[in-house]
C-alpha cells in the first residue's frame, strides 16, 4: 500500500448535482471543526429548490479527518494538509465553470486561506459565521474561557471527538492560527460574511473593525441566528448567488 506521503491527499465527495447538463457556476462548500459535510443538508435542499440557482452546481467534501474522508495519525491536519486536499479534489471536478466557495465556521478559515493561496481560482467566498478573532484576542486570556465554551458544547454532542488528533490539531493549526484576521483583512478575493447576531461563538465586535479594513473586497449580512447553518443563514445566500450568477 502507498504510504501517506507517496499519493495525493483527497477529499470525500458526498454530493454532486446540478439541475441542468451545463452548469454556470459551481459552489463548493467547506464545513468546520467537529463536523462533516452533512452540515449544509438543509442549506442545499433549500438552493438547490430554488429556480433561479438551476444553473449551480453544488458540490459537498468532507474535510481530512472527519466523515467519510481519510484521517491517520501522519496526517497534521493542519493547512497544508487540508488545502492540499481541497486543491487535488477540487482539480477532480474538472471544473469549466467559475469557483465559489462557502465555508462554515472553521470552514471559512480554509476557504478564505484557499483563496489567498490560490489567488484568482475563486470567484467570490461566502463565508458564514466566521470566527473573527485579532492576534490580540487569541493571547487574551478571556479567550480560552470562549473556548473552553465551545469544547463543552462539542462535549455534548460527542465527547470522543474532543480525544481524536483532527479535532485537536485543527483547532491548534487552523482555528487558533495567528494569521487568520490578517489572511481576511488583507484578502483580494470578493467575500460575503453572512454573520448571526446570536452567535455565541464569533467576536462581533471585530466584523465592522475588517469591514473597514478590507472595504473593497469585502461585504456583511446580519441575521438574527446564532452559530450553526440555519435557514436565516442560507435564504441570505440565494441574492449573493444570484448576484455572482449575473455578474
Amino acid at each position: 500500500m502507498a504510504s501517506l506521503f507517496q499519493k495525493k491527499l483527497t477529499l470525500k465527495k458526498t454530493h454532486d448535482f446540478c439541475a441542468v447538463k451545463q452548469p454556470k457556476l459551481t459552489v463548493v462548500f467547506i464545513h468546520g471543526i467537529a463536523s462533516d459535510s452533512s452540515t449544509f443538508n438543509n442549506a442545499i435542499k433549500y438552493l438547490e429548490g430554488t429556480t433561479s440557482l438551476r444553473d449551480i452546481r453544488f458540490v459537498t467534501f468532507d474535510l481530512l479527518g472527519s466523515g467519510k474522508s481519510y484521517a491517520s495519525d501522519e496526517l497534521n491536519y493542519d493547512y497544508k494538509d487540508q488545502l492540499e486536499a481541497l486543491h487535488n479534489s477540487i482539480e477532480k471536478l474538472k471544473l469549466t465553470t467559475p469557483l465559489v466557495l462557502v465555508g462554515h465556521s472553521m470552514g471559512t478559515f480554509i476557504a478564505t486561506r484557499y483563496a489567498d493561496t490560490y489567488k484568482k481560482s475563486v470567484k467570490h467566498l461566502i463565508l458564514i459565521s466566521p470566527p473573527i478573532y485579532t492576534e490580540k484576542d487569541l493571547e487574551n486570556p478571556a479567550f480560552a474561557a470562549a473556548i473552553k465554551v465551545f469544547r463543552d458544547a462539542v462535549s455534548v454532542k460527542n465527547r470522543k471527538i474532543l480525544e481524536e488528533k483532527a479535532f485537536n490539531s485543527s483547532m491548534e493549526k487552523i482555528v487558533l492560527d495567528k494569521k487568520n484576521y490578517k489572511t481576511l483583512a488583507n484578502l483580494k478575493t470578493y467575500a460575503t460574511l453572512i454573520c448571526g447576531d446570536a452567535d455565541q461563538f464569533i467576536a462581533a465586535f471585530n466584523l465592522p473593525k475588517v469591514l473597514a479594513e478590507n472595504p473593497k473586497y469585502l461585504t456583511a449580512i446580519k441575521t438574527i441566528g446564532r452559530h450553526g447553518v440555519s435557514r436565516d443563514k442560507y435564504s441570505k445566500m440565494v441574492n449573493v448567488l444570484e448576484k455572482i450568477l449575473n455578474a
